[in-house]
């Protein structure tokens, strides 16, 4: 917890309190209420949480004013230009980057445990062959503690550490089965010779009939939309994962709530919607009429994938997220798709509007992700999967200081009730 620097007055019917003001690393003051309740018996009103700090963390910041994402420090666009996923994943995990021999160590650690317990194939086959893959991610995920119970005591340093590397280790097999299973092709079991991001390729699009090479500029997007992936602070899915933590749940258990609350439209899908939108869209010769309705303050339709919630200047993930798009489009080409031939000019009339930069209405990490997967033959009902697989490691981060924090308590939002105050029964006849 940050030192006290200053104290808030609040004034409530005539009555002063003082409220501790902390002061963080980065972002603003935040007022301590904890004690606000017992001393003057009111609560605080934030719908959505908005205005709330829930805990303390060392692992991500985010300015969104001057779009700025850092993990542990290191800004995002570094890691994703310079570094990898797995080496992301050790910075989230431990708080440092590793050494050569501790990077060694942790990717062979991973790479080791990517195949699933062999009876959790019959549990894919348990679903309907139409099961949405997220449906399957979540029971496959929370069914993962019937299957490893040396990995469920939270109370255990060691089976902590457990349950962290086979969650980072498996997604990717779980991810490409659902997707497998999704497609009526047959599951593909992972390869130790691969990198990570190669091998989850691999699972997803080989099949036993023929040799399946993986290109290396796919695995390299591939690498680089899971390390932009990888965490976002306390958002919907991150502050699921700690609530269902709170509870003293299993650690499977508390990434298939998160994965749940990703699979919201409102979160996980909004590179599916950039999607959807490009092939509503669907030829280049009417991206100027749907540029006039964006611009068009009587019409409520936006642009998906330009702007960000967050990010009220730009988002940093979309330097380095566009350089992998445009690799990916040049390899692949957009000849024979017209979804990729209308993001292609999309992106071009919107960067070159002024509208859009006056607004600061830029393209997101979501809009060049979503071109990447379409190019390279996923549907988008697999966008948010894999966007599930990304992000694991920074649920699994997140879970693992909340446990460390001496503060821990259960989770317990109040509310501000409007609804009918204590009133009788009446018998059935006299209503």
């Amino acid at each position: 917890m940050a030192e006290n620097t200053d104290t808030a007055t609040l004034t409530i019917k005539g009555k002063t309190y003082e409220l501790p003001v902390h002061s963080p690393s980065g972002g603003p003051d935040v007022i301590d209420i904890r004690k606000l309740y017992g001393q003057a018996d009111v609560f605080t009103y934030d719908p959505g949480f908005t205005s709330t700090a829930a805990c303390d963390s060392t692992i991500t910041y985010i300015d969104g004013d001057k779009g700025e994402l850092l993990h542990r420090g290191y800004p995002i666009d570094q890691l994703a230009s310079k570094s990898h996923y797995l080496e992301v994943c050790y910075l989230l995990l431990y708080g440092e980057l590793p050494s050569a021999d501790e990077l060694e160590t942790f990717e062979r650690l991973v790479t080791n445990h990517t195949m699933i317990h062999e009876q959790m194939h019959n549990f894919f086959r348990g679903f309907r062959r139409d099961a949405h893959p997220m449906a399957t991610m979540v029971g496959v995920i929370g069914a993962m503690s019937a299957f490893y119970h040396d990995s469920t005591d939270i109370t255990d340093a060691h089976q902590r550490e457990v349950a962290s590397i086979r969650l980072i280790a498996k997604m990717p097999t779980i991810a490409a089965m659902a997707y497998k299973y999704s497609v009526g092709q047959p599951f593909v079991y992972p390869r130790n010779d691969l990198d990570y991001a190669a091998n989850f390729l691999h699972m997803c699009f080989s099949v036993p009939a023929e040799e399946y090479n993986v290109n290396p500029i796919l695995s390299r997007a591939m690498d680089r939309i899971f390390t932009l992936h990888a965490d976002h602070e306390q958002n919907a899915s991150t502050s699921t994962v700690r609530l269902a933590s709170s509870s003293g749940a299993n650690p499977f258990a508390c990434i298939a709530a998160g994965i749940a609350c990703l699979w919201g439209p409102a979160h996980g899908g909004a590179n599916q919607a950039c999607l959807e939108m490009l092939k509503e869209i669907g030829t280049v010769d009417r991206i100027p009429e749907f540029i006039a309705r964006a611009k068009d303050k009587n019409d409520s339709y936006r642009l998906m994938g330009f702007g960000h919630r967050v990010y009220k200047n730009f988002d940093p993930r979309a330097t380095v997220m566009k350089e992998s798009a445009d690799e990916v489009l040049d390899l692949l080409g957009v000849e024979n798709n017209p979804v990729l031939q209308v993001a292609k000019e999309l992106e071009k009339q919107a960067l070159a509007d002024p509208y859009f930069a006056e607004k600061k209405l830029f393209p997101n990490v979501d809009f060049y992700s979503g071109i990447i997967l379409e190019a390279m033959g996923f549907p988008t009902s697999m966008f948010t999967p894999i966007f599930a697989l990304a992000r694991t490691v920074g649920w699994i981060s997140q879970w693992k200081e909340q446990l460390a924090d001496p503060q821990l308590k259960i989770g317990r939002p109040r509310q501000l009730y409007l609804g009918e105050m204590a009133r009788d029964y009446v018998d059935i006849e006299k209503r």
